[in-house]
């Protein structure tokens, strides 16, 4: 069953509204969310955060203000997970 919601995120002093989906897999969960037209995964890592998955043939992996972006969505995934 995939679950979809919003996920409000303050990034650089501005607030934004990604669609998000809930993704049950085997005993886990994944979360997918839209930004910009891309989708990114978000797993649970072992420490209780997400971490982003960005496919390698992405121009925007390397982006350093983009991968804060990915950094700001996955604290708020966390703390809506806490």
């Amino acid at each position: 069953m995939n679950e979809s919601f919003l996920i409000p995120v303050i990034y650089q002093r501005k607030e934004y509204e990604f669609k998000a989906r809930f993704e049950r897999w085997g005993y886990t969960h994944r979360i997918a969310v839209l930004i910009d037209e891309i989708t990114f995964t978000f797993d649970p890592d072992e420490e209780g955060g997400y971490r982003a998955l960005v496919h390698p043939k992405s121009a925007i992996s390397a982006d350093p203000p983009f991968a804060a972006l990915l950094n700001a969505v996955a604290e708020k995934l966390a703390g809506l997970s806490s």
